[in-house]
């Protein structure tokens, strides 16, 4: 499987060129080039933030349809705690589960559940590795991917743990082998997903060879057909939950956090301030940290793309629901521990070196310092990167030109007409080499109107964007 797999994908028709998804990009991963948005793969780390900002609906998802049951004699469910958290008046997660058996799956196995032996694992590996504190976590796929190509530095640091739902898919297959005694290729274990990185995350997984998930499906898709189940259900389901708060709590920010039993740890959400995070870890501004919880989505698991409830009231809805819940329902058992733990090291994937040694990367960057003194350092976005620098680079890098910049391209224009004034003045005073000149102006007139097209074109796009942001 290519290691830049990506499940966000940009849909040409929709796209009107204008750039609010280049300036929300926190990998600045997408140009807007002849009018059209175009992702870098090399750069994208499938936050869902493109699809959050554009204002056209020009950037979706890609995830498996409930049809996908099909093909397999056995269906297991995997809710995520986010789940929960979009619907109201919820208070028994047993009503959710048992919905999702009278939709069609053959079992259900909590991610929330295996979330408590990753806490459980978590609280292990802090105890007896306190040389290599803080420990990141490695719950979200997009921040370890951004750790990835950003963030070499921090790579020692990520917590060497599989994700929830990994462990959750894995005892999930094991159990429903057990249970059949089917083969493996005739079980599906069916990921219910509040974000697209965690779709990337089985197609192309880090820190293990491959994912026991083998479908994903959006929690979007399914929470129409989940709501009238539920209401089939009634007040009084069969008790089949097997996760408490610990667990459940998950589903936001700093409940990964909560479950480790201490107060030293920081829990950021949002992709702009898990950014702002690590810069400071990388300059080493925090100390006597010992974990790390980073969610890409504002909110936590509860700000997905591919959820319907506002995170902040979801957040308010999962507080109420594990009130009273018992703080832990699944424990470790023996061997379990190497469920857990990866199998497989993250590396640094160097996506934005300018060349493909040290010294031609450093030649590079003085190209690109040369550049940017002669650019307006404006990072308007009209070029159609996020900004001066941005644009610097592609050039470099030989994916763009100089007059792609408005100013640019503008004080070309002025220059040009200002030398046909003088050409013909010369010709009108009757100078000897009229004729020359006269053909010299020609040219220089030809490139004006050449010019002056692309202007009206990047101008052109740039009041569709002032319309797209209104």
């Amino acid at each position: 499987m290519d290691k830049f797999y990506h499940s966000v994908r940009l849909d040409e028709e929709l796209c009107m060129g204008c750039i609010n998804c280049i300036k929300r990009c926190p990998t600045q991963a997408i140009r807007v080039r002849n009018g059209k948005a175009q992702i870098n793969s090399k750069f994208c780390i499938d936050c869902g933030e493109c699809i959050r900002v554009c204002p056209h609906h020009a950037k979706h998802a890609t995830y498996d349809k409930l049809e996908a049951l099909k093909q397999y004699e056995y269906t297991v469910a995997l809710p995520p705690p986010s789940l929960y958290s979009q619907f109201n008046n919820l208070d028994d997660v047993n009503i959710v589960l048992n919905a999702l058996l009278m939709m069609g799956f053959d079992d259900v196995f909590e991610v929330s559940a295996a979330a408590e032996l990753v806490s459980e694992a978590t609280r292990e590996y802090l105890s007896e590795n306190p040389d290599k504190l803080p420990a990141i976590s490695t719950a979200c796929p997009s921040v370890v991917r951004l750790i990835r190509v950003k963030f070499p530095n921090l790579i020692p640091n990520l917590l060497p743990l599989n994700p929830p739902v990994e462990v959750a898919a894995i005892l999930a297959a094991q159990k429903a082998m057990e249970k059949t005694g089917l083969d493996r290729d005739k079980i599906g274990i069916i990921f219910i997903s509040p974000c697209p990185s965690k779709v990337t995350y089985v197609k192309s997984p880090l820190g293990t060879e491959h994912s026991e998930v083998n479908k994903v499906l959006a929690i979007k898709d399914l929470y129409p057909r989940l709501l009238t189940c539920m209401k089939a259900v009634g007040d009084d389901p069969p008790e089949i939950g097997t996760s408490g708060k610990i667990g459940v709590s998950w589903g936001r920010s700093g409940g990964e956090a909560s479950g480790l039993f201490t107060e030293d740890y920081l829990a950021a959400d949002g992709i702009e301030n898990v950014i702002r995070v690590l810069e400071d870890m990388e300059d080493q501004k925090f100390t006597n940290l010992k974990f790390v919880e980073l969610s890409a989505c504002n909110g936590g698991c509860v700000g997905g793309v591919l959820t319907v409830e506002n995170p902040y009231v979801a957040e308010v809805k999962l507080k109420r629901l594990r009130k009273y819940m018992p703080v832990a329902r699944s424990h470790m058992q023996a061997g379990a521990e190497e469920l857990v733990k990866w199998t497989k090291e993250v590396h640094y994937e160097p996506v934005f070196n300018l060349g493909e040694t040290m010294m031609e990367s450093f030649a590079r960057l003085n190209q690109v310092e040369r550049l940017l003194k002669k650019l307006p350092g404006l990072d308007c976005g009209s070029c159609g990167a996020p900004t001066c620098k941005a644009l610097a680079e592609d050039i470099v890098r030989g994916e763009a030109v100089e007059s792609d910049c408005v100013y640019f391209l503008r004080d070309n224009v002025h220059k040009l007409a200002e030398e046909v004034s003088r050409l013909a003045s010369d010709i009108v005073e009757g100078d000897r080499d009229s004729y020359e000149k006269f053909k010299v102006m020609t040219k220089y007139i030809e490139r004006i109107s050449d010019e002056m097209t692309q202007l009206d074109r990047k101008e052109g796009r740039k009041r569709n964007d002032s319309k797209g942001t209104d």
